[in-house]
């Protein structure tokens, strides 16, 4: 058998960890060749808000502008 390269997981949206930011959420995309995702440079009231931004238009391109940037590497 094969080994195959593992996939990349989805972005996700979680909790800020900067106590500037306490209380609000941030969109973060698993990059290859990288050990932490990247930031997407938003803060989001809720999760819910977070969540639907990655689904809207504007969150695709910019989730898509990332992983190409990080590919060019």
């Amino acid at each position: 058998m094969k080994n195959k390269k593992p996939k990349l997981a989805p972005p996700f949206a979680a909790e800020t960890k900067d106590s500037r930011f306490a209380g609000t959420f941030e969109v973060l995309v698993p990059v290859p060749a990288r050990n932490k995702p990247h930031k997407v440079p938003l803060q989001f009231p809720t999760l819910a808000a977070a969540e639907g931004w990655m689904h809207s238009a504007e969150g695709k391109d910019q989730i898509a502008q990332i992983l190409e940037d990080a590919g060019k590497d």
